[in-house]
């Protein structure tokens, strides 16, 4: 039986109610445009969806095929593909045809069917689903062909659900919302979509559809052309994609192949992609200027919507105003655009951000131009990374490489640019990042295996970040400042390389998750402690290696003119949080050492704690990036 609870076609057509209609496709229109869903369809797919009409039943059945393995023993490949497979032999597979005796028209308006959801999730939330939600292991173990017969939630069952679900995942996500709620959501259709297998000449397209009135989504499913009883229904798993390459690796999880010969380098990218990027942003470039010159007593307006800025900057030399146009410094929380507009009116005014800064603070444009530094394989204080949109056969290639030397192949997929590790997760299976790829743009980085710990009385040795607040007061010449204050933030379980979803032993951000404690160790508890731990190396060592990738990273991204670097405007200032975490090295020689790893740059961070802790803060901030007056002010000169 294909789809739930079918009902009846029948209903207003086109042209009856027409204000319904239109509330309709403005509500639906531009996602259904997107999607590439044919207005001829939009009238019964309105009445569809608000009359819950599933009607696939009508027009499709599920066929079970015994697929029989040829035997062909001189045949090597066919051999080896064979032992890969869970099970060899005759294996069970779904077709789903065409089963109305007068075929389906594509021309039809009806033409147009829903497909129900049997389990849609965030990923972080799976594996206590399945252990929870009675039923769904069990659901989901038979879709899958997973051998489950029990009652009580089997580990290995959810193991295995938790592997194969990358084959039958689709995912969309929510344009509006709070950043959680942005984050991609994956669903597996119901056994009669599920069954749905690939084409490289499909007979039909797919497409999620969010319903707004009911507030839930559907997979929408419409033929390509004309067909006839006992035709197969089948989709493109790379819709869209045209090149042969990138088609192969995103097809992988279905038919493994090697791409070993692919070159695994990944070059920096070329001067057009970055000129992209800045259009994309919408961002003007600054005309050349002259830098400000200001009397030596000057007192500056300075005009933000921080309040921790309002609460805090009590220094004698600056002034609040509300009024935007007599400011001397503006200080913004969000990004600003038009630098050419600013740079010829008021060519004297100061800000707190620097054109281009995306290059470090966006994750890609962070490990392109870090490859300024350490080649195609980039620095050794960045983990390995690749941009899954446009490098996703070199990754695959990769992985593959280390996974036949037996190397260790833990990958951590990020969004391009959220923070708080939003959507970010830790896998060592290639099928699951494949798939990543598809829902919000995303890199993927080697997951640092061999971190250098920290122990906490309570629970053992943790995973930790440090984070540094770096001022960078101007490219050219590139001055750059490291705050002497750092923070730190600790795992809540004993590190190892396991339970993967396991969020509290895997990160370090505590502070924004419900009913977590957060350990707090400030930094001049830590280095004692650190010391006692490690003896044989002392903080200032290890802070002396930091310094230097923070030296590389910057001096890297302002090496080449804007867009292809950070642009040397003379009135911009910023502040930026670097977090990073120490890992074991080995130099040639043998001897262990401790290597930065820098994980990421953020923007405007938020700077509670640092006021809470050193009132001076933001004076020493204003002081040191607006006056050039560094004595007095916690700051150590780093370039």
């Amino acid at each position: 039986m294909a789809g739930r609870r079918p009902r009846g076609g029948g209903g207003g057509m086109a042209g009856e109610r027409p204000e319904e209609h239109r509330a309709f496709v403005a509500l639906h229109g531009a996602a259904l445009g997107a999607s590439g869903v044919p207005p001829l369809y939009w009238e019964r797919l309105r009445h569809k969806l608000e009359n819950e009409v599933f009607d696939a039943g009508e027009f499709f059945g599920i066929m079970q095929v015994e697929e029989v393995e040829e035997e062909e023993d001189d045949n090597e490949e066919i051999e080896g593909e064979l032992k890969k497979k869970p099970n060899p032999g005759n294996e069970l597979c779904y077709k789903v045809i065409v089963t109305n005796e007068n075929g389906l028209q594509a021309a039809n308006p009806n033409s147009i069917f829903l497909i129900d959801h049997a389990w849609t999730y965030r990923v972080e939330h799976a594996r206590q689903q399945l252990l929870h939600v009675p039923g769904l292991l069990h659901r989901m173990a038979n879709l899958m062909g997973i051998d489950f017969h029990g009652e009580v939630a089997d580990e290995g069952a959810i193991e295995q659900v938790l592997q194969e679900m990358w084959k039958y995942n689709q995912t969309y996500q929510l344009s509006q919302g709070t950043a959680e709620e942005k984050v991609p959501v994956w669903y597996i259709m119901d056994e009669f979509g599920s069954r749905i297998q690939h084409s490289d000449e499909p007979t039909f397209a797919t497409a999620p559809l969010f319903y707004i009135p009911q507030q839930i989504a559907y997979t929408v499913l419409w033929p390509l052309r004309d067909l006839e009883t006992g035709e197969e229904v089948t989709r493109d798993y790379a819709y869209g994609e045209t090149d042969r390459l990138i088609r192969k690796c995103m097809l992988l999880p279905w038919a493994p192949t090697e791409v070993l010969d692919v070159n695994y380098s990944t070059p920096e990218p070329s001067e057009d992609h970055y000129q992209a990027i800045l259009n994309k942003n919408k961002e003007k470039l600054p005309v050349a200027i002259n830098p400000p010159v200001y009397d030596k007593n000057k007192i500056f307006k300075v005009y933000t919507d921080l309040p921790q800025i309002l609460n805090n900057l009590k220094h004698p030399r600056f002034e609040f105003t509300e009024d935007e146009g007599e400011a001397d410094i503006l200080y913004n929380f969000s990004h600003f655009k038009d630098y050419r507009k600013l740079s010829e009116e008021r060519p004297h005014v100061m800000l707190n951000q620097f054109p281009c800064e995306h290059l470090l603070t966006v994750k890609d444009c962070l490990a392109s131009i870090s490859r300024r530094v350490g080649g195609t394989e980039g620095p050794k204080w960045l983990p390995r990374t690749f941009n899954l949109h446009t490098e996703l056969p070199q990754f695959i290639s990769y992985f593959q490489q280390r996974e036949r030397r037996g190397e260790d192949n833990h990958w951590i997929c990020k969004p391009w640019n959220l923070a708080r590790s939003l959507d970010t997760h830790i896998t060592n299976n290639l099928h699951n990042i494949i798939r990543h790829r598809e829902s919000s743009p995303k890199v993927v980085s080697k997951y640092i295996e061999s971190p250098v710990l920290f122990h906490r009385e309570d629970v053992g040795m943790v995973k930790f970040d440090i984070r540094y607040v770096v001022l960078l007061r101007s490219v050219k010449p590139l001055k750059l400042y490291a705050y002497d204050v750092f923070w730190l933030r600790f795992s809540n379980r004993a590190f190892s390389l396991d339970d993967l979803d396991d969020y509290e032993k895997h990160f370090t951000v505590m502070n924004y998750a419900s009913g977590v404690t957060l350990k707090q160790v400030h930094y001049d508890e830590f280095i004692p402690l650190f010391e006692k731990q490690y003896p044989e190396y002392s903080w200032k060592t290890v802070q002396a290696e930091i310094f230097k990738a923070f030296a590389e990273l910057f001096q890297a991204a302002s090496a080449k003119p804007a867009p292809f670097g950070i642009c040397d405007y003379p009135s911009s200032r910023a502040v930026y949080a670097i977090d990073l975490m120490l890992k074991w090295d080995t130099t040639r020689d043998g001897k262990r050492t401790m290597q930065p790893q820098v994980l990421e740059v953020n923007f405007n961070p938020d700077c509670d704690r640092a006021c809470k802790y050193h009132p001076t803060f933001f004076n020493d901030v204003f002081s040191t990036l607006f006056l050039d007056e560094t004595n007095n002010c916690h700051v150590t000169y780093i370039v």
